[in-house]
C-alpha cells in the first residue's frame, strides 16, 4: 500500500522551556514569559512550507527561528505567527521565543523533519515470493493492524548491563514503539524518559514461537539513521537459556550504525565465554543510503555454511573453517528485530541526532529446501 510522503512532518515535542540566551540576568522585577504554547503546521498546497505560531503569558513580542543547512533564519513575524519554506530534506530545529525585550526571553525548541522524496513500499528492491527447490515455511507480511502475538513476543525493560551492550533505551511493549499498519511493521526509537532511560524503543522476538534450523531468510526493510542509532535484524540460538551467550551463537542478518547510513554488516558471533569471537563483513552502497528506500537483507543458511546477501548480492560467507572447533550454527535459532539507542557499537546520540527514528519492515519470509 502507498503512503503519501511527498512532504513529511515529524514534530519531536518540546525539548524544554528555557530563559534568555543572554548571559545577563533579567532586569529587577522583570518577569519572563511563561506558559509557552507553540504549533507547527505544514501546507497542504505548497511543498516545504511550514507555518508556526507561539503564545505565552507576559510576552511583549515573539520571534521564531527556523534552522536551515546554513544556520538559522528569522522570518518577519505577523503577530505571533511566522512562515518559512524549506527547500532541503532533513531534520531542522525550530526555536520559539517569547520576549519581554530583545535580550530577555523564554524559549522552547522543537524539531521538524522535512522530506520531499516520496518513499513507499513500492520503492526499492523486492525479493521473489518463491525459489526453486525451496518451500515457504513461515512468513509475516505485516498486513494487519496489530503484531501477531502467535509469532512475536515483546522484550521489555533495560536488560542487564543495557542488554549486554551498555545501551541507553528502555524497550516498551505494545504499540508505544511498534505499530503494524499500511502493510508494514514500524519500530520507533524516541527521545523520551522511561524510568532511568532517556530513550525508548521496541525489541520483538520469535523465541519459543517461530524457531528454525537452516533455510533462506529474506527481510525487506528501510533503516533509520543518526549518531547513536543501532538497528538490527538478527538471530540467537534457541538453546541460549541452557548455554548462554555467546555459546548459543548469534547470526546478525543485518546490523547498522546510524552515523554510517550507507553501510550494513553481516556478522556471526560464537565462543565459550564473553566476549564473543566473531566474523563480520560490511556491505557499502556506492551512492545513497539505506534510509532512501527498502532493501532486502538475506541469509542462505545450510549445514556448515551461512551466506549473507543484500538485494540478492552475496557479500559474506562463513563455514566451520572460519570458526575453528566451535560452530553453533547448525542448531535452531529465533529472530530478533530492534532499534537500540547508544551502546558499545555506535556510541551515544549527539546534538545532531534527530528523533524519532524508525525502522520499517515490509516482510520476513523463511524458506526451506523441499
Amino acid at each position: 500500500m502507498k503512503r503519501p510522503l511527498l512532504f513529511i512532518l515529524f514534530v519531536t515535542g518540546a525539548i524544554g522551556l528555557g530563559t534568555s540566551c543572554n548571559e545577563n540576568p533579567p532586569e529587577d522585577n522583570l518577569l519572563l514569559p511563561t506558559n509557552l504554547v507553540h504549533t507547527i503546521t505544514l501546507s497542504n498546497t505548497q511543498k516545504g512550507r511550514v507555518e508556526a505560531s507561539i503564545k505565552a503569558d507576559n510576552a511583549n513580542f515573539y520571534s521564531i527561528l527556523f534552522e536551515t543547512v546554513n544556520g538559522f533564519e528569522t522570518p518577519e513575524m505577523t503577530g505571533n505567527k511566522a512562515v518559512y519554506t524549506y527547500v532541503d530534506t532533513g531534520w531542522f530545529q525550530v526555536k520559539f521565543r517569547a520576549h519581554v525585550s530583545a535580550a530577555q526571553y523564554s524559549e522552547i525548541i522543537d524539531s521538524v523533519y522535512i522530506e520531499f522524496k516520496e518513499i513507499t513500499l513500492e520503492n526499492g528492491f523486492r525479493s521473489p515470493e518463491s525459489y526453486d527447490g525451496y518451500q515457504l515455511v513461515w512468513a509475516d507480511e505485516f498486513n494487519g493492524t496489530t503484531l501477531d502475538m502467535n509469532s512475536w513476543t515483546y522484550e521489555v525493560g533495560r536488560g542487564e548491563w543495557g542488554w549486554g551492550n551498555n545501551e541507553l533505551q528502555y524497550y516498551h511493549d505494545g504499540e508505544k514503539n511498534a505499530t503494524v499498519m499500511d502493510g508494514k511493521l514500524t519500530i520507533t526509537a524516541k527521545e523520551e524518559s522511561a524510568g532511568d532511560a532517556a530513550y525508548t524503543s521496541a525489541r520483538i522476538v520469535t523465541r519459543g514461537k517461530k524457531e528454525f534450523q537452516f533455510g533462506r531468510v529474506d527481510i525487506r526493510a528501510r533503516l533509520p539513521k543518526g549518531q547513536g542509532i543501532w538497528p538490527a535484524l538478527w538471530m540467537l540460538g534457541s538453546n541460549i537459556g541452557d548455554v548462554s551467550w555467546p555459546a548459543c551463537g548469534e547470526i546478525d542478518i543485518m546490523e547498522a550504525v546510524g552515523h554510517k547510513p550507507n553501510e550494513v554488516f553481516g556478522t556471526a558471533h560464537w565462543g565459550k565465554s564473553v566476549p564473543s569471537t566473531f566474523n563480520s563483513k560490511k556491505y557499502r552502497l556506492s551512492t545513497g543510503d539505506f534510509t532512501d528506500s527498502f532493501y532486502v537483507y538475506s541469509i542462505v543458511w545450510e549445514k556448515d555454511k551461512i551466506e549473507w546477501y543484500v538485494n540478492d548480492v552475496k557479500y559474506h560467507t562463513i563455514t566451520p573453517v572460519n570458526t575453528g572447533s566451535i560452530y553453533p550454527f547448525n542448531n535452531p535459532f529465533f529472530f530478533i528485530f530492534n532499534i537500540a539507542v547508544g551502546g558499545n557499537l555506535p556510541g551515544s546520540p549527539d546534538a545532531n541526532t534527530r528523533f524519532p527514528q524508525t525502522m520499517e519492515i515490509d516482510y520476513i519470509r523463511v524458506f526451506q529446501t523441499i
